[in-house]
């Protein structure tokens, strides 16, 4: 049943690992390199695709997972409102300290030092002493005079500004939409083509998930249940959606730390900060939470890592992340394989770490807080919109399965969930027993790769008996399992339901 994926030591790392697909890693061959070495996700970024680019990419990561044997999971991340410079005479610019550029309305200009942008309320928007940052906030400017149609800024920061990169404009409030034309485009895509998630870019408040899911139930294919919808990634990147973020991740199916944009629109120093700040966040309320960007960016050209990018992934996993990603490593690197390669490692040894130095804190600072939120305030009973709510039971059954699984030294946690909560919720209790997650609901059971420590499993049996039988053979056979050891079980008493589930403990004789 596992060795369709090569698995070191039989066992994936427990931290998720979402890879973006590009040039370096579409063909089939790579796409299944990547699967075995260990991607539970590939990410398709919309900025740079149409769905009729996109649609190719998919079917391809459909088809190979198929042939692969391991139910992958697809991640089509928006866009959003991204601004960015027009055509620059000559193509670059060197903005020196001190010295003094202007942006203007319009598409085109003739003067070097003169801007657009493709964001045509900018000048309107901007006011004196606001800042400007180009090139990911390597160039920063300070607007210092504004008249109808020219904003003047000095440079406050130097370098080379080249045609169509990307503006930030911290602090700065934007009429802008969160969700552009564009985006809804893809978002209907993405729901009628069966994609796994959905990444929402420069989220600032509820009401951009909200409208975004309402989007998504409203093309979903004709008979598909509305749980079977793609579940919403807000990437925090705005100091509004940071001030924001216990009432998004409630509004969430899950959050991703975008570091990039995020250490532009607020002060770099801060973002370990705040990285920490969001994982516990997710880590109470039970969604899982990607940490993203520059990962490993040293193995675009390099075959390792820099020792400082090895430390931020363990750290990511330490602080509590479900996932890391890799952007740039894995879509236009020279070694997208072997990226995928160090950062299981990598995870795999700060596991170690985990599960010998810090259970108990993690278990202090994990579980707890979301068992006092149950039961005291029962904050998290009906929070999460339409289907993904966390009820007492399903908490008080996985905390069961979790101490006995330690009780008795199970060699495996099977969970049966028809809609995927249970698994997610037993994630979240960090536990190290080796845990199989499968549903007969195919949408739910791809979204466990984004479930910490959980192994989608799929093609089992529907009935409880024969799904247990199945495992039993499959883990005899594959050597994880043999007689004498204890699975400990949540399924159902009947097939396909959420509403009869129960815990027991089998032994494999």
């Amino acid at each position: 049943m596992l060795s369709k994926r090569t698995f070191p030591e039989l066992y994936p790392s427990r931290t998720k690992i979402v890879a973006t697909v590009g040039p370096a890693s579409e063909s089939e061959e790579k796409l299944a390199a990547l699967i075995r070495a260990g991607v539970d996700v590939f990410r398709i970024n919309m900025a740079h695709s149409t769905p009729e680019q996109a649609q190719p990419v998919y079917d391809r990561i459909r088809k190979t997972a198929q042939e692969v044997g391991f139910p992958v999971a697809i991640l089509a991340d928006l866009g959003g409102p991204k601004m960015r410079l027009g055509p620059i005479p000559g193509d670059s610019y060197q903005c020196v300290d001190d010295s003094f550029v202007r942006f203007v309305r319009g598409e085109t200009t003739t003067e070097p030092d003169t801007f657009t942008s493709t964001y045509a309320r900018l000048i309107d928007e901007l006011q004196v002493n606001d800042r400007v940052m180009l090139t990911d906030g390597t160039v920063a400017l300070t607007v210092v005079a504004k008249e109808n149609d020219v904003v003047t800024c000095k440079v406050v920061q130097g370098g080379t500004v080249r045609s169509r990169q990307g503006i930030n404009l911290p602090g700065v409030k934007l009429s802008i939409k969160t969700l552009q034309p564009r985006d809804i485009v893809n978002a209907k895509w993405a729901v009628q083509a069966g994609v796994d998630f959905v990444g929402m870019s420069f989220v600032r408040s509820v009401s951009d998930v909200v409208e975004l899911r309402q989007i998504l139930l409203d093309n979903r294919p004709e008979g598909r249940d509305a749980s079977d919808i793609p579940h919403i990634i807000s990437k925090i990147e705005k100091p509004e959606a940071v001030e924001s973020i216990e009432d998004i991740v409630t509004a969430s199916d899950g959050i991703m730390v975008a570091r990039g944009d995020l250490g532009v629109e607020v002060d770099i120093a801060q973002i370990a900060v705040i990285q920490k700040k969001i994982i516990k966040v997710c880590q109470r309320r039970c969604k899982p939470v990607i940490v993203a960007t520059q990962m490993l960016e040293s193995m675009h050209h390099q075959t390792l890592p820099t020792r400082a990018e090895a430390t931020d992934v363990a750290n990511a996993i330490l602080d509590g992340a479900d996932a890391c990603m890799l952007s740039g490593e894995s879509a236009v690197g020279e070694y997208p394989v072997q990226a995928v390669q160090m950062m299981h490692r990598i995870a795999v040894e700060a596991e170690k770490h985990l599960k010998t130095q810090i259970k108990h804190d993690i278990y202090e600072a994990v579980v707890m807080p979301v068992l006092q939120d149950l039961h005291e305030s029962h904050q998290l009973v009906e929070v999460d919109m339409f289907y993904h709510h966390v009820d007492a039971v399903t908490n008080a059954m996985c905390d069961s399965a979790v101490q006995l699984a330690d009780d008795i030294d199970a060699a495996l946690v099977l969970v049966a969930s028809l809609s995927g909560k249970t698994t997610r919720n037993l994630s979240k209790k960090r536990h190290f027993t080796m845990t199989l997650g499968t549903s007969t609901n195919e949408f739910a059971l791809r979204k466990m790769n984004l479930y910490w420590g959980v192994i989608p499993v799929a093609d089992l049996p529907d009935d409880p008996k024969e799904r247990l039988a199945h495992v039993v053979e499959s883990g005899k056979r594959e050597s994880y399992l043999k007689p004498g050891d204890h699975i400990v079980m949540i399924d159902s008493i009947i097939p396909d339901s959420s509403t009869r589930n129960v815990l027991y403990v089998h032994k494999v004789v």
